[in-house]
């Protein structure tokens, strides 16, 4: 197999964009876990990096809105945001248009995927590379999941996605490291911004380190809506990671941090 490494973390923009704001007892363990990722994914000796992201209408929008897309590139630039304001500056990652082809090709025997050669990375990408390849070094391949333009892929599809993204990189004789990105509880650009349920996110996390396939798909929009914002839509892609993943996963940091506006989630998966 060649799918070398599984894990989760969050990509809120405040996580950058408010980090003197926010309570350094809880903000410096985060950043120190998102740092002991980056050591994990470096060990693993990667080809390339799949970050499995949440559309926030940067790259689609209602006139076309796939639910699952991946990139074929040769390149991307990003933060699509204002860079001042992300606190992140602009950057050219490398991609990897020929493994991207590849491993579409085969994701599209089971998926109906997307597929894209010119991507700009916001706050959901580039935020976790902001801190797991902070030198730009990295081959990166973008997967987005749409997550906020209903009707949103159902949470069984998505674990269908997942399943295809490991049996891609497992067709593939590059090293391939699988990062899933979003929130869980959140309410972004809403009045209600801050918010966290961690109840929530926590019985959450527990079925996702579990790898309980049955509970993770139990939730249903209207309910995740009620109880974790429409930010919480984003736990497919934590769900694709799950599939492709196979074993049983370690919360390594979970806090609810206000000022980023989500609990903030750094979790990896065994392969099996």
């Amino acid at each position: 197999m060649t799918l070398v490494y599984t894990g989760i973390c969050s990509h809120a923009p405040g996580i950058t964009a408010r980090a003197d704001l926010a309570n350094p007892g809880l903000r410096d363990p985060f950043y120190a876990a998102l740092g002991q990722m980056r050591d994990e994914i470096r060990a693993t000796r990667p080809d390339a990096l799949m970050i499995v992201a949440a559309e926030h209408f940067a790259n689609f929008f209602t006139n076309c809105m796939p639910a699952y897309a991946v990139g074929m590139g040769e390149s991307y630039r990003g933060p699509i945001e204002d860079p001042d304001w992300l606190k992140i500056p602009l950057r050219e990652q490398r991609g990897a248009p020929e493994l991207g082809r590849r491993l579409v090709t085969e994701m599209l025997q089971a998926v109906d995927v997307a597929y894209c050669e010119e991507w700009q990375f916001d706050h959901g990408v580039i935020v976790p590379l902001h801190f797991l390849d902070p030198s730009n070094e990295m081959t990166v391949i973008p997967v987005n999941i749409n997550c906020q333009g209903p009707p949103l892929t159902p949470l069984h599809r998505a674990w269908a996605f997942g399943e295809a993204i490991r049996r891609a990189a497992d067709s593939v004789p590059e090293r391939i490291a699988l990062v899933a990105t979003g929130g869980i509880s959140h309410w972004p650009a809403t009045p209600d911004s801050g918010k966290i349920n961690e109840a929530w996110d926590r019985e959450f996390l527990a079925r996702w380190a579990a790898n309980d396939r049955e509970q993770m798909l139990s939730y249903s929009d209207t309910e995740t809506y009620r109880d974790a914002g429409q930010g919480g839509f984003e736990i497919r892609t934590f769900i694709a990671a799950a599939a492709a993943a196979r074993g049983k996963g370690t919360v390594q940091f979970f806090a609810p941090i206000p000022i980023f506006a989500v609990g903030c989630t750094v979790a990896r998966m065994e392969i099996v």
